[in-house]
């Protein structure tokens, strides 16, 4: 099938790389020259897992082309997808403008039938707008011309988005059309075929999916670390509580890991667009209001607990930060804890020596030169010297480290574990002064 994807961040990429890994034929547009450019030398812009691999396989088998021609792009794809961004307004909403830009190039453009499907992550209505911006359009245009459009949001976790997409848990698809509803069908069923995980449903439903998916997710991470917090301060191992309540099977273990907080591209915002989604239609949404404040605090976590150690003073202290994005295999920094936990070291006085396996041009694209952060190339260096050191993201690379030579670079054996990725009675014995979340 011909499919036109406009943007190539995240979500565009790793859909039109998928899709073309299928056999289909996928123009991405995208208004960024030098990204477009970068793209066709063989350059991925994000770090992905075998995102890099699949992409420099379909572009040289032509499957997988870019541009930033609108025009050739609308004319290309009987599917267009939409995959720009919605990134958070000033009051909580998801900014829609990019979305409806494209929606209105679409317009400008087409002059024969298209399904416009909405990928990107939009508030329950957005189809509605979208249809209404291409109808706007196209009747300034004198024209008519048959369209429809489909809701088919993404669910792909970073880390892991080729695998999810390539074998997903289920598709969605949202629309009130048939003739929609059937070539999406065709388009997913590669990805289909050990059992059916095709859910179809209206438009509106579908929109509410997505952010209703992460919002649960996001609220059993809250829910758990507001439970650590309380188990510290009674003196109960949350790990040990973790165990126990997630062998009930109507709870299962998955995403009731205690932490420093969540961050990312996806559970932040999108729990703040339906909060305000909720106050728009006159719904106080308190839980959702909860799982945000939650989070919130939690990113102090680390921080509160190093200002006791150090009694209140942080004022030249050299502290060693191991992970800056805000999970494991991604580069992605975007609310991470990592960037909370800088700026308040650095509001202290104190400096931050850290280490990333993938995420140090980001930390250097965000925040620059200063003196106050040193950058090093492997784990080991950001320990030496430091006062101490705080696990932020939990990489394979800093669960098994050598904890004497750990020991003996640190100027202080103290480590603050925002994960709760190693024992504290190893630790301890060894020397050690240890701080978890939700630990005795």
């Amino acid at each position: 099938m011909k499919v036109s994807i406009f943007g190539t961040g995240y979500v565009g990429l790793v859909t039109g790389a998928c899709l073309a890994e299928v056999g289909n034929d996928v123009l991405c547009m995208d208004i960024d020259e030098d990204k477009v450019k970068a793209l066709r030398q063989g350059i991925v812009p994000i770090y992905e897992p075998d995102l890099d691999t699949l992409v420099e396989r379909n572009a040289a088998a032509g499957r997988l082309r870019f541009t930033t021609d609108a025009g050739e792009a609308v004319a290309h794809g009987l599917l267009q997808f939409i995959a720009v961004g919605t990134p958070p307004d000033e009051d909580g909403s998801a900014d829609l403008q990019h979305v409806l830009k494209v929606a209105e190039t679409i317009a400008k453009h087409m002059d024969d039938y298209r399904v416009v499907v909405d990928k990107s992550t939009v508030p329950v209505g957005t189809a509605d707008r979208v249809r209404e911006t291409i109808t706007a359009v196209l009747r300034k245009r004198g024209m008519v011309v048959e369209f429809d459009v489909v809701s088919n949001p993404e669910f792909l976790k970073e880390g892991a988005a080729v695998g999810d997409f390539m074998k997903p848990d289920r598709i969605i698809i949202g629309t009130d059309n048939a003739r929609a509803a059937e070539l999406l069908h065709t388009l997913y069923a590669p990805f289909n075929r050990n059992h059916d995980r095709l859910i179809a449903m209206d438009i509106r439903s579908a929109e509410l999916t997505k952010y209703a998916a992460n919002a649960m997710l996001a609220t059993r991470i809250s829910f758990m670390n507001e439970l650590a917090n309380l188990a510290e301060k009674l003196g109960a191992d949350i790990e040990q509580v973790r165990q126990g309540i997630g062998a009930d099977s109507r709870i299962g273990y998955a995403f009731i890991y205690p932490g420093c907080g969540y961050g990312g591209s996806c559970f932040p915002k999108d729990v703040s667009a339906l909060e305000r989604t909720a106050r728009e239609v006159g719904y106080d949404a308190r839980l959702l209001a909860a799982v945000e404040a939650v989070n919130n605090r939690q990113k102090q976590v680390l921080f509160r607990k190093m200002q006791a150690h150090f009694d209140g003073d942080l004022r030249g202290r050299r502290i060693a930060l191991w992970g800056l994005a805000f999970k494991p295999n991604t580069d992605d920094m975007r609310d991470a804890p990592s960037r909370v936990l800088m700026e308040s070291l650095w509001e202290a006085g104190a400096t931050v020596v850290a280490f990333d396996p993938v995420a140090m041009d980001e930390a250097r694209r965000i925040y620059g030169e200063r003196d106050d952060l040193i950058l090093v190339d492997a784990p080991q260096e950001a320990v030496q010297g430091a006062d101490a050191l705080a696990l932020v993201t939990e990489w394979n690379i800093f669960r098994s480290p050598d904890f004497q030579a750990l020991g003996e670079a640190l100027s202080s054996p103290v480590i603050f574990d925002g994960r709760n990725i190693y024992d504290p009675g190893m630790l301890r014995s060894l020397g050690f002064t240890y701080y978890g979340i939700g630990r005795p």
